[in-house]
This record gives structure tokens, C-alpha cells and sequence, in this order.
């Protein structure tokens, strides 16, 4: 393998998001099915062909450009866990001016104070009411192998449950593979119900599910080729890594790839010719279609991050290359805003002086 940067995160392109609610403006709704959202329409339609749903416009709520949504059908989606730990968890609480605390549950990073919410109401925290207090915040980076692109999708939930779960599920499995494998797994939305006080409470939980395999082949590190391919029976003893090539289907060319680097809609449109004369199947089709279609369009490009979470990892990816601590960076950053603390920022503070350290570095 050829040559790295040590200092640059080599993380995979993030895709799109998968929810569980949305939020009206006015309170956040519950789903029972999955919705999956992006920047990239052709990659929802692809993804309402396969789980059911509409493709509609959608605006996040606060800053930020515009995406799109379905709201699938699907209460299980089949997902792939790609290698090294694709788990993050924190304790959070957001403001309209960005994360006003980050926790570990020990320790509140961003005044590195001791965690306020236990001090504050005990062990029993997360079932104060909400807004009162953090929010055990899980997120997961996973492939959907159905879809088209080669990235993640980030699933992101904000239950006490999930969390304790769902990193449970994930250690065990890392432990098995040692963070080296890809692993499917199902992610599906399980109706719960909880007594408590007199009052029943029903609420949505996310649980990770092996897909494929044994609690055996799981737990000894054993992935089946066919566990990740999709459908069959997994064959005992064969794992991933010695899996025999496979003959390759649909089109010759990569006709998606192609149309993105096309110049012009009528480049795109020839292309289009081309997948159909060889029999690509119909969601290919459209997604040809979609990209056709959006070359008579101006497209910025830019990256901008609109999660503040995500422009402040990036920042501090950035410091990192110039030897700079989390505490100078924070001084940096408040001395750059006027005084503004890095955790009461909004997106665009941030993304600005994330260009302001890349422009002098």
C-alpha cells in the first residue's frame, strides 16, 4: 500500500442519515419505520425502491442546506458494520448556539467539570424530563450494501436504552473480530414498554442485530461470505477474507461513475443509452437520470459541514497537524470568535474558523 498522511483521519464518506422521528418545529415525532435522508436524491430513490416510501424535499430543522427523505416502510434494514469501532456515544445537551455539554458520564469535557446531570439528580439522571438534562446520544457508522456508493450512513439515536444495547452488541463483536472484519448486522425498530410509577410508557428502541451467522461464528470472529452477500445459507468454516471472487454483473462500465465526471447532460444521456443497450436494471436507470438532470444545475462544490458536532471534529483534526491541545484550540478559537466559547458557537462560526486554520496552515 502506498504512502499515508499520519495526521489526516481516513474515515469513509458519509452517505446520508438514518432516523427514527423527525422533529414538526413544534415537538419531535416518533416513527415506527425507518427514514433515511440526504443530500443525494438518486440514493433515496434507489432507497424507497427497496423499503418502500416517497422521495420528498426536507428541510433540517435550524441551519442548514436542503436534503432529502423518505419515510420507508421498513422497520428492519440490513446494514454492514464497517472495520475499526464505528461506535460513538456521548452525553449531550444542545442550544440553538451549538453543544453546551459533552459528557462521558464521569466528566463533562467541555468545562471539565464532573458530569452535572448525576451530581445534579443522581443515578436516576435520564429520567428527568427532557431538556432538563443530557441526552445519552449513540452514533453508529454503518454500509448499506443495497444502496448505491461506497460510504456510511450514520444512525444516531438519543435513548438510554439503545445506548446501553447497543455498545454492549458492538464491544462484544470488536472483541470477536478485533475491529478487522465487516460484520452484518440488522438495525431494527423494536416497540418497548415500561412500568414505572404507576404509568405504562411505550417507546421505540434501536437494537443491533447479527445478521447471518451463529452467536458462535459471531463470537468466534467467524463472518460468512454469504452472511455479507445477501441471502442463502452461510457456509460453514468460509469467512470473508477467504472468499472467492466473484464473477461481476450488470453493466461493463461503471456508467454512475462516468456520469458524474460528464461535463454536460447530453455526455450523461449517451450514457444512459449505453446501461440500458446492456440491461442495467431499472434503478440503475434512474440514477443516471437523477445525475443527468442535475448537470443543468449549478453545484457548489464546496464541502460545508452543518452538524456542529461533525465541523468541530474536523477542527480539531486540523489542530492536531499543528501540535495544538484541545485547550489551545479552544483559546484559539475564542480569541478568532471575539469570545465566543466553541461550545455555545453556531455552524457557521465554526466553519469559519475551520477555514481560517486551513488557509494558514
Amino acid at each position: 500500500m502506498a504512502g499515508r498522511i499520519l495526521t489526516m483521519q481516513r474515515q469513509a464518506r458519509e452517505l446520508g442519515r438514518l432516523r427514527s422521528g423527525w422533529n414538526d418545529g413544534k415537538r419531535p415525532i416518533k416513527s415506527d419505520t425507518w427514514i433515511v435522508t440526504s443530500h443525494a436524491p438518486h440514493y433515496l430513490e434507489a432507497a424507497a425502491g427497496l423499503w418502500g416510501g416517497k422521495v420528498e424535499k426536507w428541510q433540517p430543522l435550524g441551519s442548514g442546506a436542503q436534503q432529502w427523505r423518505v419515510i420507508t416502510d421498513a422497520k428492519s434494514i440490513d446494514a454492514i458494520l464497517p472495520p475499526g469501532d464505528p461506535l460513538s456515544q456521548a452525553n449531550e445537551m444542545w442550544s440553538k448556539g451549538g453543544c453546551a455539554r459533552r459528557c462521558d458520564g464521569i466528566t463533562e469535557q467541555l468545562s471539565d467539570m464532573p458530569c452535572l446531570c448525576l451530581a445534579r439528580f443522581g443515578d436516576g439522571w435520564f429520567e428527568q424530563r427532557k431538556g432538563t438534562v443530557c441526552a445519552p446520544t449513540t452514533r453508529l457508522n454503518v454500509m448499506l450494501p443495497d444502496l448505491p456508493d461506497l460510504g456510511v450512513w450514520r444512525m444516531e439515536t438519543h435513548g438510554y436504552y439503545a445506548a446501553n444495547e447497543i455498545a454492549g452488541q458492538i464491544d462484544m463483536l470488536l472483541s470477536a473480530t478485533g475491529g478487522k472484519a465487516l460484520v452484518p448486522v440488522a438495525l431494527r425498530i423494536e416497540p418497548r414498554q415500561r412500568v414505572a410509577n404507576g404509568e405504562t410508557k411505550k417507546f421505540p428502541v434501536i437494537v443491533v442485530e447479527v445478521r447471518g451467522m451463529t452467536a458462535r461464528q459471531a463470537l468466534a470472529g467467524q463472518v460468512p461470505q454469504m452472511a455479507i452477500e445477501g441471502g442463502g445459507a452461510a457456509v460453514p468454516g468460509r469467512t470473508a477474507i477467504e472468499a472467492a471472487p466473484t464473477a461481476p454483473t450488470g453493466p461493463s462500465n461503471d456508467f454512475l461513475k462516468l456520469a458524474k465526471e460528464a461535463q454536460t447532460a447530453e455526455e450523461v444521456a449517451k450514457l444512459h443509452d449505453q446501461a440500458k443497450a446492456e440491461g442495467a436494471p431499472d434503478h440503475y436507470l434512474a440514477q443516471l437520470k437523477k445525475i443527468e438532470e442535475s448537470k443543468d444545475e449549478v453545484i457548489d462544490p464546496e464541502i460545508v459541514y452543518d452538524d456542529p458536532m461533525q465541523v468541530w471534529q474536523q477542527i480539531l483534526t486540523a489542530a492536531g497537524s499543528k501540535s495544538w491541545s484541545m485547550d489551545q484550540t479552544e483559546d484559539r478559537f475564542a480569541e478568532f470568535s471575539g469570545g465566543t466559547m466553541a461550545g455555545s458557537a453556531d455552524v457557521d462560526e465554526l466553519n469559519r474558523f475551520l477555514d481560517h486554520i486551513k488557509s494558514n496552515a
